[in-house]
């Protein structure tokens, strides 16, 4: 059994990815964006990876082979990009592991019939176009009354990141369909984003490989997706084994998000587990009137934790907003329906998820 799920790990961490037009062995990867009328967001990546092997149909391919060309891919940095959208086109280049950091003004304003617009990336090569990919960028229309922030691991779905083994077999080997979501998590995602198309925005320290994988899980829980921006690149190579620190990474896209959508309040959800309400008080305390409320999934089962709960309650209250600390999503829904933010009958949904299946150990 351990071997099988070595090589499902395997198979995943290898799946190809779309490519843009071009050589085989060149990929354009741009990730969902987010932004304005006025203002769009686009990151992304241009990397290169062996081809060998890549000619065989897919039931003929050694999983080992794909694996080996995966962890051999290599971004390319310094190269030149040509981002095109709605009447503007705009050069940036690649930093030295291929990332690409795009914000682009659109000279014209978005359709406003669609909430997802589309940016043309282009790699040039000697100075002609030879590779090319798009992104969609969501933007959300006048009618949002608020913007969500969510964390993912033990908010969204079932992670366990404070058992390591267990929190790595289940971020490499499950698939999107073995992973579990949160009993009511996907109605009242689905509830929040409403009828008035509230932007969701998705942030995690996970590593830039899960995103198909998450991007399929949301869509099979039919979890609004939204612009799924929040994953890092943890640098694993043979000379880097471990991740990189990025202790500071989802604050500054919170602050980057609450930034951009900077009319509209905010709700911010995570979890006990890690440092989600300390961060989340620290967000609270730099935008004084702007967060709604605080919602924290309890998985931490710890007395100590509940105490530091109840001293970041506190202090959420003489800030202006609200901690809601619940171990299921109805406690959650409750208090956003009694606030006006989720409809009576998105709460029904909720309630009849909760009590309809148990939540995960």
């Amino acid at each position: 059994m351990a071997l099988k799920g070595l090589k499902k790990a395997a198979r995943r961490l290898s799946r190809p990815v779309r490519f843009g037009r071009g050589a085989p062995d060149t990929a354009i990867l741009p990730y969902r964006g987010y932004g304005t009328a006025e203002l769009f967001h686009v990151t992304g990546r241009v990397f290169r990876q062996p081809t060998f092997g890549a000619h065989l149909p897919s039931d003929a391919r050694r999983w080992y082979l794909d694996l080996l060309r995966r962890f051999l891919r290599r971004g390319l940095g310094d190269c030149e990009l040509v981002a095109t959208c709605l009447g503007t086109e705009q050069r940036i280049r690649t930093d030295r592991y291929g990332y690409f950091d795009l914000q682009l003004s659109p000279a014209r304003p978005p359709p406003d019939d669609r909430l997802w617009h589309r940016v043309d990336v282009t790699l040039i090569e000697d100075g002609r176009p030879r590779h090319s990919a798009y992104a969609e960028v969501y933007v959300p229309p006048p009618a949002s009354r608020f913007v969500v922030v969510s964390d993912i691991d033990d908010t969204v779905v079932l992670t366990g990141v404070g058992n390591a083994l267990a929190m790595m077999w289940r971020l490499f080997v499950q698939n999107a369909r073995a992973r579990t979501a949160f009993p009511g998590v996907s109605a009242l995602y689905r509830g929040l984003h409403g009828p008035d198309h509230n932007p969701i925005l998705y942030v995690s320290r996970g590593p830039w490989s899960l995103y198909e994988v998450l991007g399929e899980f949301f869509e099979i829980n039919d979890i609004p997706v939204g612009p799924i921006l929040f994953l890092r690149d943890w640098g694993l190579t043979l000379q880097h084994p471990l991740p990189r620190r990025a202790r500071d990474h989802k604050l500054a896209l919170i602050r980057q998000m609450l930034k951009v959508y900077d009319s509209l309040p905010a709700l911010l959800i995570g979890d006990s587990g890690q440092h989600d309400p300390e961060m989340y008080a620290r967000i609270v305390a730099e935008h004084p009137g702007r967060v709604m409320a605080v919602y924290i999934r309890d998985v931490s089962h710890s007395a100590d934790r509940d105490t530091e709960m109840a001293e970041l309650s506190a202090a959420l209250d003489a800030a202006g907003s609200e901690l809601v600390v619940a171990r299921n999503s109805l406690a959650f829904a409750r208090h956003a329906a009694a606030n006006g933010w989720l409809s009576a009958e998105a709460l029904r949904e909720v309630a009849a998820d909760a009590f309809a299946r148990p939540a995960p150990e």
